[in-house]
């Protein structure tokens, strides 16, 4: 989609349809032909609420869009994201390609345009890539943000929004990608690629370079498959690092597939499985903005990549390996296998130098339990970099939630033939889970954030279709440019 900035009314703007965000108990501030919708109860202004008007007097676009922002005092940038979503869906269905949107008042920011050119680009998005007669003919193809006036910050907000919402579509589109056509190899490949398209350093490390290591605990996820692990390292080293030394490590989970191996998962909804890679997916499109936008901050970021399968080599419920780490599990369940990944690979993140870590995974069902599919789950070994994370991600319109990390839950992860079992009981599992993380995180500044209930939409939603919702790229790269 092509972006552009102009400062002009918008009814000067020529385009297929001219978006308004209208507020509730508002319409005495806008153009009369809006006023008759609200005095004719067509409109009201409530959340996400759309009209649509045809030939509108006084405005140069063939059709004037109305989309409803709530209370005015409560509309938030998230909320003019979500706007601009809805009214691209709503008006690529009909077939439209040009569309303007205004900004004012108080969206008439950098962060304003930002959100607006977000919101358009995800909301343009379709998971159709497979499909033989694709939606690609029902696209909006160009966007112009109408402000009052303002200066080059505005700009920067543009090419900032456009950046971070096709990287996130890059996040979306891999996650979309089926397991026979995504393998492990496959998305080192895509990752290699990116890297070399962006400037980035990329080092893949295979099977045999993981058993030097003595990556058991990555190596025993993947050994029921046919298809090889690998370790995807991308490095972004910023040309004037800022004081401090801080050096960020962003982890991603990525089982591009996920069986449950031998304690194999329901039939009933194991097709998503393919989604279990979306910690990595979005890691990727981080990494792929952060390097357009060069935080200050150097920035390495390790996917482990894999397939959790049930073939004659899978590993068995009581079997032990010993991390890169040098600590030993029992794999009590190996359902439970995103763990044992990302431990190796928190391991090495530390023994490439990052300083702080955050890590994002397709986790555990019991985050979806606590939390549904609203909040992504929090949890963290240090308050600074929980804040700084929360911080970025409220800013962003990305719904997280703390929870807890007592030492009292290691009581739930004891074994006695193993330093940790994979798995506590029954009661509290995203808390074991990210428990036996903290583990291999040691004393190194950690957050972990469990996606599991928000990297997937079982229904389309007015401003983002079903399927990917590419979560955490923008908190990531926020964190990173705000460090």
């Amino acid at each position: 989609m092509q972006t552009e900035l102009k400062r002009v009314p918008i009814e000067t703007i020529p385009c297929d349809a001219a978006i308004l965000v209208a507020f509730e108990d508002q319409k005495d501030r806008l153009p009369a032909i809006v006023q008759e919708l609200y005095e004719s109860k067509e409109f009201s202004g409530k959340p996400l609420e759309l009209a649509l008007v045809h030939r509108p007097a006084g405005f140069a676009a063939k059709r004037l869009l109305l989309v409803g922002g709530g209370k005015p005092d409560k509309f938030s940038t998230a909320d003019l994201r979500k706007a601009a979503g809805g009214a691209v869906r709503h008006l690529k269905s009909k077939s439209i390609k040009e569309v303007a949107v205004l900004l004012n008042g108080g969206v008439a920011t950098p962060e304003g345009v930002a959100a607006a050119v977000e919101g358009a680009i995800l909301g343009n998005f379709d998971p159709d890539a497979h499909k033989s007669e694709k939606n690609g003919n029902k696209s909006v193809d160009r966007i112009t943000v109408a402000v009052p006036g303002g200066g080059d910050a505005l700009e920067a907000g543009l090419r900032r929004g456009q950046i971070l919402a096709e990287c996130q579509n890059f996040a979306r589109e891999l996650i979309n990608e089926p397991s026979n056509r995504l393998t492990p190899t496959v998305l080192a490949g895509r990752a290699r690629q990116m890297a070399s398209e962006q400037g980035l350093g990329c080092e893949i490390l295979d099977q045999d370079r993981m058993q030097q290591l003595g990556m058991g605990a990555l190596l025993g996820v993947a050994q029921g498959s046919a298809e090889p692990p690998a370790l995807i390292v991308l490095r972004y080293r910023p040309e004037s690092p800022a004081p401090g030394g801080a050096h960020l490590g962003l982890v991603g989970k990525g089982v591009t597939f996920d069986s449950g191996g031998l304690s194999i998962k329901p039939a009933d909804g194991m097709e998503k499985m393919k989604y279990d890679m979306a910690g990595g997916a979005a890691v990727l499109g981080a990494m792929r903005a952060i390097a357009q936008l060069q935080p200050a901050i150097p920035v390495t970021a390790l996917i482990p990549t894999v397939e959790n399968m049930t073939g004659s080599r899978a590993q068995r419920p009581g079997d032990i390996v010993t991390s890169l780490s040098g600590k030993t599990i029992e794999v009590l369940n190996t359902d439970a296998e995103g763990r044992l990944i990302l431990a190796d690979a928190l391991t090495y993140a530390q023994r490439l130098g990052c300083t702080h870590l955050v890590d994002a995974a397709t986790l555990t069902g019991a985050i979806v339990v606590a939390l549904g599919h609203i909040n992504v789950g929090v949890f963290s070994s240090d308050d600074e970099l929980r804040l700084k994370v929360m911080t970025a991600a409220a800013a962003e319109g990305e719904k997280m939630w703390h929870m807890p990390l007592d030492d009292d839950y290691k009581d739930y992860l004891k074994s006695a033939f193993a330093d940790l079992p994979n798995i506590g009981g029954r009661w509290g599992g995203a808390v074991t889970a990210a428990m036996f993380l903290k583990e291999f995180a040691g004393k190194t500044p950690w957050v972990h954030l469990d996606i599991a209930g928000t990297a997937w939409l079982d229904e389309a939603k007015p401003h983002m279709a079903k399927g990917p919702s590419g979560v955490c790229v923008r908190t990531m790269v926020r964190l990173a440019l705000g460090w």
